[in-house]
């Protein structure tokens, strides 16, 4: 179960470097702070819950969280890996969110009531547009998914754009390879591309094998992020 922990300096600068806040003045960060509680969560602990009133909006301070729904063969499709400074709430206004959200490591998170979030959003709204800015930027990510999983796109150059994707947001240069900063099992591919365990584990395996990846321990690392890129856009 989530515990409360204190508040330092360290959450006031992930708090103010979240795309969430741009633009927002300082008293309005220093606001946010005020009224959140930091919250830590072990891995794989619930966050949000789909259709389930939550009376805060949740920034992610640190670790990384997924974002997911449920197919009505009742398996998991996630629809986003999210790491630090990241706003969890899809909606603020009506207060029950549509997805579920939960922790894929050990994350610090502040919770601040929403009452008072949209009070203070009412009060800086260069604030509120950061805020809009950044549920446009998620809607735009699904319509981009959802793109690419009813195109040709076949399931070899769908699994290389999620990794380069990751490797993207999470990676952690290693000379010119890129480790994937995320403990990746094969399940947890596999709900990323909404298929089966048993197909995701044949495509990583096709991947080593032609040099685009190797695994060390449970990373993935990505040989040559442009390669990867190339054969995503073009299967070569």
């Amino acid at each position: 179960m989530a515990k409360a922990i204190q508040k330092d300096q360290s959450v006031l600068t992930a708090l103010g470097s979240s795309s969430s806040v741009r633009g927002a003045g300082e008293e309005t960060i220093r606001r946010l702070y005020e009224q959140g509680t930091l919250r830590r969560y072990d891995k794989g602990e619930s966050v949000l819950h789909a259709k389930k009133h939550t009376d805060h909006v949740c920034f992610l301070i640190s670790g990384k969280v997924i974002e997911y729904n449920m197919t009505l063969q009742g398996k998991r499709k996630i629809l986003f890996v999210l790491g630090e400074g990241a706003l969890l709430n899809d909606c603020i206004v009506t207060n029950t969110p549509a997805i579920y959200c939960d922790t894929i490591e050990t994350s610090s998170i502040l919770l601040v009531p929403n009452d008072r979030f949209v009070e203070i959003m009412k009060e800086d709204f260069p604030f509120c547009q950061a805020v809009m800015k950044e549920q446009e930027k998620k809607y735009q990510r699904l319509i981009h998914q959802l793109k690419n999983s009813v195109g040709n796109i076949n399931m070899d150059r769908k699994i290389a754009a999620k990794l380069w994707k990751l490797g993207r947001d999470f990676g952690i240069p290693r000379g010119e390879e890129t480790e994937i900063d995320i403990d990746l099992s094969v399940t947890l591919l596999a709900d990323m591309l909404g298929t089966s365990r048993e197909n995701t584990s044949r495509l990583l395996t096709n991947m080593t094998e032609q040099g685009l990846i190797r695994h060390e321990k449970k990373r993935i690392i990505i040989r040559d992020m442009a390669s990867l890129s190339h054969f995503y856009q073009t299967g070569l």
